[in-house]
């Protein structure tokens, strides 16, 4: 049989697609226990289940997903929404590498995943409409700003949901985060350690919970170091190289002896970097430059950025894990896991 044709009999005519009565007929049992069999019911005996799968494995039965979904009100599809623009995302290496891992983790299911941006409140609206509408059983939620009423309106349509970071507005939600309060501290401690003693941080955005974890990391470490005068000393991104880039300009404008940075993302990084380099600065003789994230960039940056590793891909891959667990235990308590980060010691500091 060629991909695309039906199946045929003997005398060359089209063969009937075999059936729930014919896969039960061939495995002695009823249609009823071949649909409990087909969708996982743990309420039938293994003889029965092995009997139930030769049978289908001899017939090439494949189960219809519009009937079962009626049977189990499960569409076996989760939802990836992205709260930035299509061109951040698919410009910034942090988002492609959460993706890898959100899919590696998906490839021993059954689970289809479809992406959505909820960018502004059109697309933000749009994206509700087609989750609250019944197409998802549950939702990973990334990139969250501010107080955005995204996670709430899919609770209350009964879909369970998984953030990645820490809910700014602090409501209880199962979600995944790096350690970003260590990441920014251990910065911190490796450019004191380097000698480095007039400090500044291009922070990241306040309304995104790694923005302020990232700097209250850096504040409260310059403050354990009575580097006092260095927790003042902020510039505020969004995680763009050209961010990155404009700040850094900013902070030499104002305090010229700048001896040692922390940028919150590697991409502000490479701006900080470049800036630097046009201002005539040298790196890191004269201003040493930590990033956070350790992109495969980081390494070919020039010089290569020391950063603060997180581990992108396992991110992904917890936020679909904790989402699995969360469908088969709607009603437990919120989980929160927090992965460890590491220095990266490279070049740049």
């Amino acid at each position: 049989m060629k991909n695309g044709e039906p199946p045929t009999s003997a005398d060359g005519k089209p063969r009937r697609l075999p059936t729930l009565e014919i896969v039960a007929e061939l495995a002695g049992v009823s249609r009823a226990t071949v649909s409990r069999v087909v969708n996982g019911s743990p309420k039938v005996s293994p003889e029965v289940v092995a009997a139930v799968t030769k049978a289908i494995s001899a017939l090439g039965y494949v189960p219809n997903r519009a009937a079962r979904t009626l049977v189990t009100r499960r569409t076996d599809t989760i939802v990836l929404i992205m709260h930035e623009r299509p061109d951040t995302v698919f410009e910034d290496p942090f988002f492609f590498n959460m993706l890898r891992g959100v899919n590696t983790a998906l490839t021993t299911t059954d689970l289809q995943l479809v992406l959505l941006h909820a960018r502004g409140e059109q697309q933000r609206e749009r994206a509700l409409r087609y989750v609250c509408n019944g197409h998802v059983d549950g939702a990973l939620l990334i990139s969250m700003h501010g107080d955005d009423p995204m996670p709430t309106a899919i609770t209350a349509a009964g879909i369970p949901i998984v953030a990645m970071g820490r809910p700014p507005s602090g409501r209880r939600t199962d979600y995944v985060d790096a350690d970003n309060v260590g990441g920014g501290r251990e910065a911190v401690r490796h450019l004191v350690a380097a000698g480095r003693r007039c400090l500044a941080t291009v922070a990241g955005p306040m309304d995104m919970s790694p923005g302020v974890d990232r700097l209250r990391g850096y504040v409260d470490a310059t403050r354990d170091g009575e580097l006092h005068d260095a927790a003042a000393r902020v510039a505020y991104g969004d995680f763009t190289e050209a961010a990155g880039y404009r700040e850094m300009k900013a902070l030499l404008e104002q305090t010229p002896g700048i001896d040692g940075v922390f940028v919150a993302s590697d991409l502000m990084g490479i701006g900080a970097l470049r800036a630097l380099h046009d201002l005539g600065r040298r790196v890191p003789e004269d201003v040493a430059v930590v990033g956070h994230d350790d992109l495969p960039l980081a390494a070919y940056a020039d010089p290569p950025l020391t950063t603060i590793r997180q581990p992108v891909e396992l991110l992904g891959q917890e936020m679909v894990r904790l989402l699995l667990h969360r469908l088969s235990d709607p009603d437990g308590e919120p989980e929160a896991i927090i992965l460890p980060t590491e220095l990266v010691v490279r070049s740049s500091a």
